[in-house]
């Protein structure tokens, strides 16, 4: 079933549908406690001005999209949810939300399908999803704040800031018998870590809610897989690496600081490492094939051990977040107008470029054809198969579930997928749901 978003603000970023949270409220209450403790011709004043700021306010609430403004043919744009709700029909996916925004505001939000089929639980376009790798281009973010500042640069050696990285070994050889060990020609760096060629391996956590500290030091203690700089290996344990250098930097507990310098901010109310239990109602839950070959049956999310909701499970910087595509919007929003967002400036346009710009020369890197990669973020550098229709320059991440997030700068175009699918073939990043909205979206660009 599709569920078409009737109204968008702009000016808020969020569904427009739902007024934000108390604000309507918070006019009218504090316009009679202004009438109260005023003089009669100053509480008239007031009211009548707060008045007409809530009426505003209100309209703008029930007015809907409006894509041709933003350069969006609407007729074309409706060809998405139709699109997502064929692969429904097909079990391909149980359900989907999809958005589509320019620099200027959201031109669409759409949901089609169930977020549980058991409960036959229509998909909102509010439901959360776990956005996975989708929390990397985050915790980047928060490192070029921190470079911003001068509290650190990404050419530091990671051990400048975690001593434990000291001395490193690397594998220099293996036979059947033998582990043959070597230091590697240079530290690794920050820069390393960010761009996925620092040699880390992937550990697995020792426990579920150690802290960023332990987990890193369990990173510190194997071997790197490869000399630093000279080739592309994706490493989630990489990323964790630098949450916790936020943590040294900033003296601050990682989530803390995504919560405060981020989130918080730009009004990213419902994107968390640890859901609410109201929170945890509304996500939508994983499914893969069938083991019959027929339809889909429910999955868990792998790195969950005991409650969605407990707040001791490790805050993982590299894919642990878990958002909605009307939050994750606010992020890429920021990104495409140069790291500013209301008003607000979060980081330097200098980093922004940076973080976005092919950083990783000509390594093959990416699990599509045609990738790069930056700080952090995926580059597309040539077009193909799945990002044929993108441009150059492209940045954006996906998530193990299929969730995608991308930002085309020179179509001014962002493109969010929240679906949750495990087993994709041959992955979340080349998945044909993905190729399919993107299609839809850059065809309903006016030209």
């Amino acid at each position: 079933m599709i569920q078409r978003c009737s109204a968008c603000l702009r000016s808020f970023g969020v569904c427009g549908n739902e007024t934000p949270p108390s604000f309507t409220n918070t006019l009218a209450v504090r316009g009679r406690l202004l009438y109260n403790i005023r003089p009669m011709r100053t509480a008239f004043r007031s009211s009548f001005a707060l008045l007409s700021l809530l009426v505003l306010i209100t309209s703008s609430a029930a007015a809907p999209p409006n894509p041709a403004a933003l350069g969006m043919d609407a007729a074309k744009l409706k060809e998405i949810p139709t699109r997502m709700q064929k692969f429904v029909d097909d079990s391909v996916i149980s359900g989907a939300v999809t958005l589509v925004a320019r620099r200027e505001g959201v031109a669409c939000l759409d949901a089609v399908g169930f977020s549980d089929l058991a409960a036959k639980r229509q998909m909102r376009a509010d439901d959360l999803f776990w956005i996975a790798s989708m929390t990397k281009p985050l915790t980047a973010t928060c490192v070029l704040m921190l470079q911003d500042e001068g509290k650190l640069s990404v050419e530091d050696p990671v051990e400048k800031h975690l001593p434990e990285f000291k001395g490193q070994w690397m594998v220099a050889g293996r036979s059947k018998d033998t582990l043959t060990l070597k230091h590697p020609a240079r530290p690794i760096t920050l820069r390393d870590l960010l761009t996925h060629t620092s040699g880390i391996g992937n550990v697995d956590s020792p426990r579920p809610n150690c802290s960023l500290a332990e987990l890193v030091m369990a990173y510190a203690q194997q071997p790197l897989q490869f000399e630093p700089g000279s080739k592309w290996a994706y490493s989630t344990a990489g990323i964790n690496v630098l949450g916790r250098v936020v943590e040294v930097v900033s003296g601050r507990p990682f989530a803390e600081f995504l919560d405060a310098r981020l989130l918080k901010p730009l009004g990213m109310k419902d994107t968390t490492f640890w859901p609410t239990r109201a929170q945890a109602r509304r996500l939508a839950k994983a499914y893969q094939p069938a083991g019959s070959g027929r339809g889909l049956e429910e999955t868990g999310i792998y790195f969950i051990k005991g409650e969605l909701t407990s707040r001791d499970r490790t805050p993982f910087p590299g894919g642990g977040l878990f958002s909605t595509a009307p939050d994750l919007v606010r992020f890429y929003r920021m990104i495409l107008n140069g790291g500013e967002s209301g008003g607000r400036r979060y980081v330097s346009k200098a980093a922004v470029e940076q973080m976005t710009r092919i950083q990783t020369g000509e390594l093959k890197a990416g699990f599509v054809e045609g990738m790069s990669f930056g700080l952090g973020w995926g580059v597309v550098r040539q077009p193909a198969g799945v990002t044929a229709m993108l441009l150059p320059g492209t940045c954006g991440h996906g998530g193990a579930y299929g969730t995608q997030g991308w930002i085309d700068t020179k179509q001014n175009l962002i493109v969010v997928l929240m679906i949750q699918r495990l087993k994709q073939l041959p992955n979340g990043d080349a998945s044909v749901v993905r190729s399919a909205f993107q299609e839809a979206a850059v065809a309903a660009i006016k030209k």
